[in-house]
């Protein structure tokens, strides 16, 4: 009887693991089971009263043992996963390329130019995991973490400061932090102790970036960068206006939130879009803020002191893509500084063209063109001439998908005066981004 005792044992341990329902198709032989038991006693010939209970209690408890491993390993796993509400996504960033003509440039202000020699070829990464939590369904509490290394060459401003650009010495760090909610349907709330005013506008460029930084936002001279302790609110009516208001300080982890010394920008942004363009203006209001310096000359980074700036920005798609007719972004920037005397400047303005044309050569690839003025001295205290030339930058790139997760950028850029007269660069960089 045991091979019979053997069915009846599987028959429980399946009972136990995932009950089923009979099915009314399913048809027991009565008669193939008699003759099947009768023809197994007949070679047990060493049967006792305790065989049938000792096998099926062992069977059990072996059975019984797996099924609780497999609930401790479940648990085990359960305990280490994310919440159910939690998203991770991530990318690995990698480039190569030179920029000539770097070495030329004070671009720290400290009296010495680059290092490097203008004809080195440098890389740099970053590896960056985004989570993203939902407490009710409509909130989010966003963690970026990130690390990067990078030759020195793509870490100058303005000239070769490169758009993933982040040196934190290997080192992986919280990079960004904060948590958004609605207030009614149409106000959205910020608040965090590492985000930047930009995270908090309506998006004032569609233009994305080949190589260079100074090309975001429309123009990176008023915006600015600083991740630091913030918060602000966001409303976006159903017929396409918006209003912005949001402040980052400097000093909010240190010496105090909204100090009279504090490193602070205030901006508020009025804004209207559709689907096809978007029309913005933004007032920043800061406190010695220097943080333009992405897309700046020396004279237009240089000045330590209370300021105020209005940024215009504009885009517009066509109705296709794939054809001769490029979306077109445009940004333009003036900034007033107060309380300056002398020689010191008093008003500096910049501007940025960026064109894309999407679908061009095969589905999702981008070409993208772009020209700026980096922010620029145009008026001295003292009524004297500024001897700024007229600094300008470029960029050209193309970027196409290997796959759903690969994307490669090959771009050139370029300048002439951009940080001081005679700061002439030419560059060359890949760029490839892995999305996971």
């Amino acid at each position: 009887m045991k091979l019979f005792q053997q069915m009846l044992v599987a028959g429980a341990s399946v009972s136990l693991l995932a009950p089923i329902a009979a099915q009314a198709s399913d048809v027991v032989n009565l008669e193939e089971m008699n003759s099947y038991s009768r023809s197994t006693t007949k070679k047990s010939s060493r049967l006792d009263s305790n065989t049938f209970i000792n096998e099926v209690s062992e069977d059990i408890a072996v059975l019984k043992g797996r099924v609780d491993g497999l609930e401790a390993k479940q648990n085990e796993f359960e305990a280490g996963s994310f919440s159910d509400t939690t998203t991770m996504d991530g990318k690995a960033i990698m480039w190569i390329g030179g920029i000539d003509g770097i070495n030329d440039i004070d671009d720290d202000n400290d009296g010495s130019t680059t290092d490097e020699p203008s004809d080195s070829v440098q890389t740099g990464y970053t590896f960056t995991m985004n989570l993203n939590t939902s407490f009710t369904g409509d909130d989010n509490l966003y963690v970026r973490l990130k690390s990067g290394d990078n030759g020195s060459a793509w870490s100058a401003k303005t000239s070769g400061y490169h758009i993933d650009t982040k040196n934190t010495g290997d080192d992986f760090k919280v990079d960004k932090i904060w948590y958004s909610f609605p207030i009614g349907d149409n106000i959205t709330a910020f608040a965090g102790p590492l985000i930047e005013n930009y995270y908090m506008y309506v998006t004032p460029s569609i233009y994305k970036p080949g190589a260079l930084k100074a090309f975001k936002l429309g123009g990176n001279s008023n915006f600015g960068a600083s991740t630091d302790t913030g918060f602000g609110f966001k409303y976006e009516a159903d017929n396409g206006f918006a209003l912005a208001t949001n402040v980052v300080d400097k000093s909010g982890n240190s010496t105090g939130f909204f100090q009279t010394d504090s490193i602070s920008k205030w901006d508020t942004q009025i804004a209207y879009t559709q689907d096809r363009y978007h029309l913005s203006l933004t007032y920043s209001d800061a406190q010695l803020w220097e943080s333009q310096s992405y897309n700046a000359t020396k004279l237009g980074k240089t000045v330590a002191t209370d300021s105020t700036g209005v940024a215009l920005r504009a885009y517009w798609m066509p109705e296709e893509s794939g054809t001769a007719v490029p979306e077109i972004s445009v940004g333009y920037d003036v900034k007033n500084f107060e309380d300056v005397s002398g020689a010191n400047v008093d008003e500096a303005d910049s501007y940025m063209v960026g064109l894309t044309w999407k679908d061009m050569i095969q589905a999702d690839d981008r070409v993208g063109l772009a020209i700026t003025q980096p922010l620029k001295a145009t008026s001295m205290a003292d009524g004297s001439a500024t001897n700024e030339v007229d600094p300008f930058m470029w960029e050209a790139y193309y970027s196409f998908k290997q796959n759903d997760s690969v994307t490669i950028t090959p771009a050139i850029f370029g300048g002439s005066d951009v940080y001081e007269s005679g700061d002439d660069i030419f560059g060359a960089v890949v760029t490839t981004v892995f999305k996971f």
